[in-house]
């Protein structure tokens, strides 16, 4: 296991050394920061293109990597401009290119020449590029006249009296946060012990009445509170009729079927006529049976069973109607 542990030496003062390249006095770059006393770090430097060295006219490729020395030479507004000084590897010979932020590029400034490598499609049996969109049109100097006056306006009516309506909410709420924050908090005690006051008042008037705890009252003071239970109430008992309905609708539907009762047989003129005829024999029958009966209790036996010869013919068609109706 590699071992990350440092020797610190006995006569090593924190204080004074603060570190252990300072002890030894050595750089944390090592032989890299040799000449950083002169502005000159020792960096691998990577050959952005095709080169002819300037000392032995060999060909360098592009991608070849160098100890080069970079060294601030400038700056281009702020982008510092770097310079690398490079020693060939075949004729020990120096070479210094630079960057070129201003046209985002490198440039070999001396001891060497870059290879021109632009390539030609004509030459080299393609076809030539041809630019399809032309030239652009000239720009209007009126229609640019006309939206810098639109955009002025725009500024001055819009934007001005945007930004200094918000200025002055910045400062509205900004020029004292102490008393603002109080203020606040003062409204926030009140509302808090006066919602308390009333939890207790309900809490002790739903104990008193035995009401569920579950249960919202209604307050006089409230008047959100009041018309939110009234809508509460009108819905319920909207509920409740729709439930009565539809359980008469169910029973309606799940009550029994009962047969018709049989029509009532017609009776002709000629047969009631007839019950009415045996109905007044038999009336005076019995009007006639209690009287012989009262007589019998002072006439003797013959009045009780008079003779078969005294039926008449009425009385026994009579008792015929009778039984047949």
């Amino acid at each position: 296991m590699q071992g990350f542990n440092k020797y610190y030496p006995p006569d090593y003062d924190d204080a004074k050394h603060k570190s252990l390249n300072a002890y030894r006095g050595k750089h944390a770059l090592g032989d890299r920061a040799r000449k950083l006393d002169q502005g000159i770090l020792i960096t691998r430097f990577e050959l952005p293109f095709n080169i002819w060295c300037g000392s032995c006219d060999a060909h360098i490729g592009m991608g070849v990597r160098y100890n080069a020395e970079k060294k601030k030479i400038g700056m281009y507004y702020s982008t510092p401009i770097f310079s690398f000084r490079c020693k060939c590897h075949l004729c020990s010979g120096w070479f210094e290119i630079q960057t070129d932020p201003q046209n985002t590029r490198y440039v070999v400034v001396s001891g060497a020449r870059q290879k021109d490598e632009d390539w030609d499609p004509t030459e080299n049996g393609g076809f030539a590029v041809i630019d399809t969109d032309g030239k652009t049109e000239p720009v209007d100097p009126l229609a640019a006249l006309e939206k810098t006056t639109d955009a002025q306006t725009h500024a001055t009516k819009v934007q001005a009296p945007r930004l200094e309506q918000l200025e002055d909410l910045s400062a509205h709420y900004n020029e004292d946060p102490y008393a603002h924050s109080r203020r606040v908090r003062k409204r926030f005690r009140v509302e808090k012990k006066a919602e308390q006051a009333r939890a207790e008042a309900d809490k002790s008037l739903k104990e008193k009445y035995g009401l569920p705890a579950e249960l919202a009252l209604e307050r006089a003071d409230d008047a959100g509170a009041a018309a939110e239970a009234r809508d509460e109430w009108v819905r319920a008992r909207a509920e409740r009729a729709g439930e009565v309905a539809s359980k008469k609708r169910r029973l309606a539907l799940e009550a029994p079927v009962l047969p018709a009762p049989p029509p009532r047989r017609r009776t002709s003129a000629s047969s009631e006529s007839a019950a009415s005829t045996a109905a007044s024999s038999l009336r005076a029958r019995i009007l006639s049976n209690s009287a012989r009966r009262t007589a019998a209790g002072s006439g003797g036996a013959g009045a009780l069973f008079p003779p078969v010869a005294r039926k008449g013919a009425g009385s026994i068609a009579a008792g015929i109607a009778l039984r047949k109706t």
